[in-house]
C-alpha cells in the first residue's frame, strides 16, 4: 500500500502539540503524592488515595501526619536534584490494610516539594536486588566492549533491558530529523508481534511529549487499564495543576492510553536514550499483560541506557571522526591545488574526482554569473543556471543550503530528480552571487510504517479544536518515497564549509593584493593623466603656430618657391595639423578621467538625431545613406559626455562605410538582453544601445584593442583618425557605470553595443545581478 491521504489539519496537530500532558492533576494508582510548601512543610496538596484520606492531611503539616518521615528529609528538600526525582529510601507506612512498603522519591516544582509514594511487592523486590541484577549488569559492560557497531550496540541493550524486566517485547527506537521513529534493534519472546524496521511518524511522539522524554529518562505504566486518581488541593491554593514532569507516577494523556490498547500492550515502559543532552531515541518496552517492573530494576536499566549512550555517542564520534580525517584530507588537496593556479577555481575543476569525493556527490558544478562549469553526473548546464538564479533570489542569500528533497524547495526538480534530488551549495563570494554546487541522485525506498501514519481528526466534545485519533491498526503499512537522496552527514556539510572559508580566505588575500596594485595603478594613473593633459595643453600652441606661420609662408612667399619648395611645406602643414588634431583628442580623453559628471534624465532620441545632423554637414552630397533610428528612450547620463559617445560612434559609422554605394547605419535600444550571450540584462537598471553599420568591419581576433588608445584595424592611408574616438566612448560609458562591446566581421559591416542606466534604476541589493551587469558579455563567453 502507498501513502496517499491527506495529512490531518494542522489546527489539529497543533492541539495535540499543546495538550499539558505535564499538568494532567493525576496519578496513576500504584502510588501516591504529597506535595509540601514553606518551611513548615506544610501539605498543600495530596492525591485522592493518600493513606487516611485527604480530608485529614490537607493543610496540615508533614511532620503531624508523618513523624517518622520527618527525619529523612534534609533542609534543603529537593533542591540539589531538580532535574529529576531523587530517591530517598523504602520506608513502611500504616494503612488501614496493615503496614505497607514503599519506595519514596522526591523532586521540585516551582516553590513545592512533591513526595512520591510508590508501593511495594516485595515478591518482585527480591528478584530485582543489586545481588541479583549484578551478574547482568557486568556481562552487559563487557559486551559494550565487543560490539562493532551501533546496531550490535542497540541489539545487545535490547535483550539485557528485557531479561532485567521481564517484558514481552523491548524495541530501541531512533529518531531522525523530522522526528519520525524507526525501530533499528528488538527483542522479544514472540507474544507481541515484531515491529523491527517500522516507522513511526512524529505525531506519536509530540513535540512537549519528547521534551518530557529528555527532562525525565524513565516512564512506566504498569497497567493501561488503570483509572487516574486526582490530586486535591488545600483550601486556598492555586487551581492550576501540579508541574509533574519530573514524577514517576504521573497519570498519562488518554490519548496515549487508547494509543497502548490498540498496540495490545497493557502495560509500558521507556527509558530515554540522551546523547550530549538531546534525546537520540528511546529504550521502549511493552507486555500483553499487565505488569509491575519494581524501581530497583528500572533504575537497573536507566544505569545501563546512561552506559549505553555513552558507548553510542563514543562509536558514533569515532565513525565521525574517521569520516572527517579522510574530508580533511581531500580539502588539504584542494588548497594546494587552488593555490598552484593562477585562478583558484582551476584548482578545483582540474581536479573533479576530490571535489566530489569531499561531499560524497555524484555531481557538482562551479557557477558564476558568467560562467558554468560542469563536474560527473549533473543536471544540463540549462538547468543548473535555473538552480543557480533561484539559490540568488532566494535561500541561496544563505552562505550554505542543504537539502536532501530539492524538489520540496524548488519544484522543477521534479524533471532531473534521478541525478540531482539532493543539493549542497556553498556561496564562495561575499560581494556576488558565485556558488559551488553538489548533487546527489534519487534513492527510491520504501519505508514500512506500523501502520497508516495518518490519523484521523475528530471532533473535541468539549467544543476546541479537533483531535488526532490514534489508528487502530498496526500493522505493516509501505509508502515509496521519490524525489529524495541520500541525507548529507554532518561531515560533510563541516567539510564544504571549510572549503568555503578557506577559499574566502584565498579571495580576501588576492583582493587585498589586488587592493595595493589598484592604489598604486590609481596613483600612477593620476600622475599620467596630468602629465598628458600637461603636455597635451602645452603642445597646442606650437602646432597651430606651426600651421599659421606655415599658411603665411605658403600665401606671401609661394610664387617664389619651387615645385618641391611648395611640397614642403604643404607637408608640413598636413603634419602639424594632424598632430595638433591628436593634441585636441589626447586634451579631450584625459578630461574625461578629470571633469565631474553631472547625470541628468534626458531623450536620447532627439540627441541622436541632433548629432545626426551635425555629422552630416561634413558629408558630401553625392552620399546615399540609409538611416534607421529606434526609439531609444530616456537615460540618465551627462549631456556633454553622452554627446561625444553618439559623434565618436556616428561619425565612425559615416567613415568606414564610405566606400559603399549605399551606407545604411541604425541606431536601436534591445530589449533587456545581451546581445551576444543572449543572457537577461536587468532592463530596470541598466539599457542597451547599439549602432550598426554595413561598412567595412573588422577581425574578431582584434576585438580587444578596438577600444584602446591609439589603437587602430586599418591603416592611416585607408581611413584617417588618431585612434581616440573609441576610448573616449568606453571611458564616458564605463564613467556612467555601463559597459562597451563590439561585434563585427570583415567586409560585413560592424556594431558596437554600450549600457547606460535609466531613469527609473534604482541600487539593486541583489549581489547576482550586480555580477551579471558588471562584465562585457564578449568576456563572458
Amino acid at each position: 500500500m502507498s501513502l496517499t491521504s491527506g495529512s490531518p489539519p494542522a489546527e489539529a496537530l497543533t492541539a495535540c502539540d499543546r495538550e499539558p500532558i505535564h499538568r494532567l492533576g493525576a496519578l496513576q494508582p500504584h502510588g501516591f503524592l504529597v506535595a509540601l510548601r514553606g518551611a513548615e512543610r506544610r501539605i498543600v496538596q495530596a492525591s485522592a488515595n493518600v493513606p487516611g484520606g485527604t480530608g485529614g492531611v490537607l493543610g496540615r503539616p508533614f511532620a503531624d501526619l508523618f513523624p517518622d518521615l520527618e527525619g529523612l528529609l534534609p533542609p534543603d528538600l529537593g533542591e540539589a536534584e531538580r532535574d529529576g526525582a531523587q530517591y530517598l529510601r523504602t520506608v513502611t507506612l500504616a494503612t488501614a490494610d496493615g503496614p505497607r512498603a514503599y519506595d519514596l522519591a522526591v523532586h521540585r516544582s516551582d516553590l513545592i516539594t512533591i513526595l512520591e509514594f510508590e508501593a511495594v511487592e516485595s515478591a518482585l523486590a527480591s528478584d530485582h536486588s543489586l545481588d541479583a541484577l549484578y551478574p547482568r549488569l557486568s556481562r552487559f559492560v563487557e559486551g559494550l566492549h565487543d560490539a562493532a557497531s551501533v546496531a550490535d550496540l542497540c541489539h545487545l541493550v535490547a535483550v539485557d533491558i528485557r531479561h532485567i524486566t521481564g517484558f514481552d517485547r523491548t524495541l530501541v527506537y531512533r529518531f531522525d530529523r523530522d522526528w519520525h521513529g524507526t525501530v533499528i534493534a528488538e527483542d522479544g519472546n514472540g507474544v507481541l508481534p515484531s515491529y523491527l524496521d517500522l516507522r513511526f511518524p512524529a505525531s506519536d511522539i509530540p513535540a512537549q511529549a519528547r521534551e518530557l522524554y529528555r527532562r525525565n529518562r524513565l516512564r512506566i505504566i504498569p497497567d493501561a487499564a488503570y483509572d487516574p486518581v486526582p490530586i486535591l488541593r488545600a483550601a486556598g491554593e492555586s487551581a492550576e495543576p501540579l508541574d509533574l514532569s519530573q514524577s514517576i507516577l504521573r497519570s498519562v494523556s488518554p490519548v496515549h492510553v487508547e494509543y497502548m490498547r490498540n498496540m495490545g500492550t497493557m502495560a509500558s515502559m521507556s527509558v530515554s536514550i540522551l546523547v550530549d543532552g538531546a534525546l537520540w531515541g528511546l529504550i521502549s518496552c511493552h507486555n500483553a499483560e499487565a505488569r509491575r517492573v519494581p524501581l530497583q530494576a528500572r533504575n537497573a536499566c536507566d544505569f545501563l541506557t546512561r552506559i549505553f549512550a555513552l558507548q553510542l555517542a563514543a562509536k558514533e564520534r569515532g565513525a565521525e571522526a574517521e569520516q572527517r580525517l579522510r574530508l580533511g584530507a581531500i580539502q588539504s588537496r584542494l588548497l594546494g591545488f587552488m593555490a598552484e593556479e593562477e585562478n583558484f577555481l582551476d584548482g578545483l575543476l582540474k581536479h573533479p574526482d576530490d571535489v566530489l569525493a569531499l561531499a560524497g556527490a555524484s555531481g557538482a558544478a562551479v557557477i558564476t554569473s558568467d560562467s558554468c562549469r560542469l563536474l560527473g553526473a549533473t543536471p544540463r548546464e540549462s538547468e543548473v543556471r535555473a538552480i543557480y538564479h533561484w539559490l540568488s533570489g532566494g535561500p541561496g542569500g544563505a552562505d550554505l543550503v542543504v537539502m536532501d528533497a530539492l524538489s520540496e524547495a524548488y519544484p522543477p526538480a521534479r524533471a532531473f530528480a534521478e541525478r540531482a534530488s539532493g543539493l549542497l551549495a556553498i556561496s564562495i563570494s561575499q560581494k556576488y552571487a558565485s556558488y559551488v554546487l553538489w548533487f546527489r541522485p534519487e534513492v527510491v525506498r520504501t519505508v514500512k510504517w506500523g501502520g497508516d501514519p495518518t490519523k484521523a481528526a475528530v471532533p473535541d466534545p468539549a467544543g476546541g479544536p479537533e483531535r488526532l485519533h490514534p489508528r487502530q491498526s498496526f500493522a505493516t503499512w509501505k509508502e515509496t518515497l521519490q524525489n529524495r537522496s541520500l541525507p548529507w552527514t554532518r561531515a560533510e556539510i563541516e567539510s564544504v564549509k571549510d572549503l568555503r572559508a578557506s577559499v574566502l580566505g584565498i579571495v580576501l588575500r588576492r583582493a587585498e593584493e589586488l587592493a595595493s596594485l589598484s592604489e598604486e595603478l590609481q596613483r600612477s594613473n593620476k600622475e599620467l593623466e596630468a602629465f598628458s593633459y600637461s603636455v597635451s595643453h602645452d603642445l597646442r600652441a606650437p602646432f597651430r603656430h606651426i600651421v599659421g606661420y606655415s599658411e603665411l609662408l605658403r600665401s606671401r612667399e609661394g610664387s617664389r618657391l619651387s615645385e618641391k619648395g611648395r611640397h614642403y611645406i604643404n607637408t608640413i602643414i598636413e603634419a602639424a595639423f594632424s598632430a595638433g588634431t591628436l593634441v585636441d583628442n589626447l586634451l579631450r580623453f584625459s578630461q574625461m578621467g578629470r571633469n565631474a559628471l553631472n547625470p541628468v534624465a534626458g531623450d536620447l532620441t532627439a540627441l541622436v538625431e541632433e548629432v545626426r545632423r551635425g555629422v552630416l554637414r561634413d558629408v558630401p552630397a553625392e552620399r546615399t545613406i540609409h538611416w534607421t533610428i529606434g526609439q531609444l528612450g530616456r537615460v540618465n547620463a551627462d549631456p556633454v559626455m553622452l554627446r561625444l559617445v553618439i559623434e565618436n560612434l556616428l561619425s565612425n559609422a559615416i567613415k568606414y562605410t564610405r566606400d559603399r554605394a549605399e551606407t545604411t547605419i541604425e541606431i536601436g535600444r534591445l530589449d533587456g538582453r545581451n546581445a551576444d550571450s543572449g543572457q537577461e540584462d536587468d532592463a530596470a537598471e541598466h539599457a542597451v544601445f547599439f549602432v550598426r553599420d554595413n561598412g567595412v568591419g573588422f577581425d574578431m581576433a582584434y576585438v580587444d584593442k578596438l577600444f584602446g588608445v591609439f589603437q587602430r584595424l586599418h591603416r592611416v592611408e585607408e581611413f584617417e583618425g588618431t585612434g581616440i574616438g573609441l576610448a573616449n566612448v568606453r571611458r564616458i560609458v564605463e564613467r556612467h557605470g555601463g559597459r562597451t562591446w563590439a561585434e563585427g566581421a570583415v567586409g560585413r559591416g560592424a556594431t558596437f553595443y554600450f549600457t547606460l542606466p535609466t531613469p527609473r534604476a534604482v541600487p539593486n541589493p541583489n549581489p547576482a545581478n550586480r555580477a551579471r551587469s558588471s562584465r562585457n558579455p564578449r568576456e563572458a563567453r
